[in-house]
């Protein structure tokens, strides 16, 4: 049976591009380098950049992305590193906790979240979702 959740894989069209974007703007340890991809983590997320040069265009369509944690008090300022650097936004936030929609340089859909679960349902216990049920 499954047990958690274990990487996430990305295709990418530069491996320069991508590493450099998520180690240095996004603040990832690079662990290992080969020609065709790349190990990256961020807390206990392993994430494997794969180059796919065929995978130029945006990655993801609708509502899929990727969302990060990030503490409240360093939002503001993870905001205005993300602007100082042209990085595009997708998306405006809507829910609850402060969000960041943004796009990495092969267009995979990314967010920056502060909460979690805990602070997401009780959220939704005040103002539920249509036809919103919970489960205790």
């Amino acid at each position: 049976m499954l047990n958690g959740f274990n990487h996430l894989t990305l295709a990418v069209s530069s491996l320069p591009g991508s590493i450099d974007f998520y180690q240095r703007l996004l603040g990832f340890t690079l662990k290992a380098r080969w020609a065709n991809g790349a190990y990256l983590c961020l807390g206990e997320l392993w994430l494997c950049l794969s180059l796919d040069p065929l995978e130029g265009r945006p990655a993801q369509h609708g509502y899929t992305h990727y969302a990060f944690s990030i503490d409240q008090q360093d939002f503001a300022a993870f905001g205005q590193h993300l602007r100082t650097h042209d990085v595009r936004l997708w998306r405006q936030d809507k829910s609850e906790g402060d969000s960041l929609y943004f796009l990495d340089p092969d267009g995979h859909q990314l967010e920056a979240h502060v909460g979690d679960l805990r602070s997401r349902l009780a959220a939704c216990r005040e103002r539920p979702y249509e036809n919103m049920v919970f489960f205790d």
